[in-house]
């Protein structure tokens, strides 16, 4: 058995197949997924599990260099956007490196989501909460 937090086995396969530059997402539960683009559904409930459950779990088994938000979560989402920025400096921490934030549309990050290996659709029911998160490397 994993010794990691991730119990989940398509998250883990995806995670152990990414490379430098790859991405996955995280979604709430309205983020539309590419026909194209393999969909984790952990939606459950309203809620449930919650978006920062996902990335907190998510970021702690994954080296990450970069990542995408639409720029909307700063005035319509402020809370999930401060809990994000809060997580990422604590991840910059352990990873000693920083982690680059860029901002685009919610319309360009919905088309991002093309590029990803996956999207995790999590319960969130509050606005923009969507992350695309870019894999670094480990050494």
């Amino acid at each position: 058995m994993r010794k990691g937090q991730l119990f989940n086995s398509n998250i883990c396969q995806i995670l152990s197949k990414m490379g430098h530059t790859d991405q996955i997402a995280i979604g709430d539960a309205g983020l539309p997924i590419p026909d194209s683009t393999l969909r984790i559904d952990l939606a459950l409930t309203y809620g449930i599990p919650s978006f920062m459950q996902v990335f907190e779990s998510l970021s702690q088994d994954m080296q990450i260099e970069k990542v995408i938000l639409a720029s909307e979560i700063i005035d319509k989402n402020p809370a999930i956007h401060a809990q994000i920025v809060k997580r990422l400096k604590e991840i910059e921490n352990i990873q000693k490196n920083s982690i680059d934030i860029i901002y685009l549309t919610h319309e360009q990050l919905k088309l991002q989501t093309q590029h990803c290996k996956a999207v995790i659709r999590t319960g969130e029911c509050s606005p923009f909460a969507n992350i695309i998160l870019q894999s670094g490397v480990i050494f």
